[in-house]
């Protein structure tokens, strides 16, 4: 209470009301924030490819320890925990690929995660990719690999290799012309009128008999390549002319022997026969051995000039194209006459250009005037 001075009356106090008391509040559990509210941990060090790799293969980064500078993640980390998370692969198996490869597989339709990869981290690169057995077993055919595998025969396979032993092994070179062929069209037009059913000589046999008569002009383009060295025929008995010929089973050139000795309708009976033979499957090993020149023919099919390949180890071979009437200029006139073109391809390396070109003009001039060149080989007999 208050103290009054002595003497003086007590001043009145005024009442009050009493101060209510507030019990205090009873405890109450504390609620933990809800989850999502909780801040996260900080993300554990790894460098952006590491973390790609996590993503992919499905591991989390927060349950590692990195190996690396500082406790980063490393790739070999994240691999690590993968291979004990999971059972243990017959190999290991791509995760991460390159956009290039990626492409390149969707292309050939290889499935990259079934590659192992060269690259960074395992990373599978675009030539991984392309040089992958899913690949080369015939993918490149298609991005939806819709192919078959075609069987190589040992015929097929025979043309390639000495296709390829031809173009290493030679240098060479092809030139062209083209001929008035009129008066060779009107002989076989004689031979068919006078036929009386006897066999008919082709264009090929006539052509192959004037080959011959230009050979024993130009014997250089006869030769052979035989060890280190060239040889060529001493006569005309050994003038032996390949001819190529187009079967269901791959190209064959069975080999006319002694040409230069031949009457043109012996030349014409022995071709048949080898034709027959190869396009049935019966020729010899010795029927196809020995030739010292080529022809080939693809005037049948309206080829004109093209590039023929060398039968090796010849030094030359001559390619016929089609028979075309078409105006031509003779003596100041315009008039239609029988054309055709001559490819010749040569070993350079046996034969330079300019004694190609005279045997190859040589031929020309008795293709052009056919029955004067056959004459003058009966009479030399």
């Amino acid at each position: 209470g208050s103290i009054a001075n002595a003497g003086t009356p007590p001043a009145a106090v005024p009442k009050t009301e009493p101060v209510p008391t507030v019990s205090p509040a009873a405890p109450q559990a504390i609620k933990p924030p809800p989850a999502s509210s909780v801040a996260p941990a900080p993300a554990p060090a790894a460098p952006p490819s590491v973390r790609r790799l996590a993503r992919e293969t499905g591991v989390k980064l927060a349950s590692l320890t990195g190996s690396g500078p500082a406790g980063r993640i490393t790739a070999e980390d994240v691999r690590t925990q993968r291979g004990s998370s999971s059972p243990t692969p017959q190999r290991e198996l791509a995760t991460v690929a390159t956009p290039r490869a990626r492409q390149a597989a969707r292309e050939l339709g290889v499935d990259w995660r079934q590659l192992q990869g060269t690259g960074r981290d395992g990373r599978v690169r675009e030539r991984d990719v392309r040089q992958s057995p899913a690949s080369r077993r015939g993918s490149t055919l298609g991005s939806h690999a819709q192919s078959v595998a075609v069987p190589v025969s040992s015929r097929r396979r025979t043309i390639a290799s000495r296709m390829m032993v031809s173009q290493e092994k030679t240098a060479s070179v092809t030139i062209t012309t083209r001929i008035d062929a009129s008066n060779l069209v009107g002989l076989r037009q004689q031979f068919k009128q006078a036929a009386g059913g006897s066999l008919i000589p082709s264009y090929s046999d006539i052509i192959m008999k004037l080959v011959s008569l230009a050979l024993q002009q130009h014997p250089l383009l006869a030769a052979r390549a035989e060890g280190d060295g060239w040889v060529i025929p001493a006569s005309a008995e050994g003038i032996h002319i390949g001819l190529a010929v187009d079967t269901d089973g791959g190209l064959v050139v069975p080999v006319v022997k002694s040409v230069g000795t031949l009457g043109l309708f012996e030349l014409a009976e022995q071709s048949q026969v080898l034709i027959e033979k190869s396009r049935s499957g019966t020729l010899t090993v010795a029927e196809m051995q020995g030739s010292v020149f080529t022809i080939t023919n693809l005037g049948s099919f309206g080829i004109d000039a093209f590039t023929p390949i060398i039968n090796v180890p010849e030094t030359a071979v001559l390619g016929l194209g089609r028979i075309r009437r078409e105006p031509a200029v003779i003596e100041d006139r315009i008039v239609p006459r029988d054309q055709m073109w001559l490819s010749l391809t040569f070993d350079h390396r046996i034969v330079d250009g300019a004694p190609a070109a005279r045997f190859l003009q040589a031929v020309s001039q008795a293709m052009e005037n056919p029955s004067a060149w056959l004459l003058r080989s009966d009479a030399a007999k």
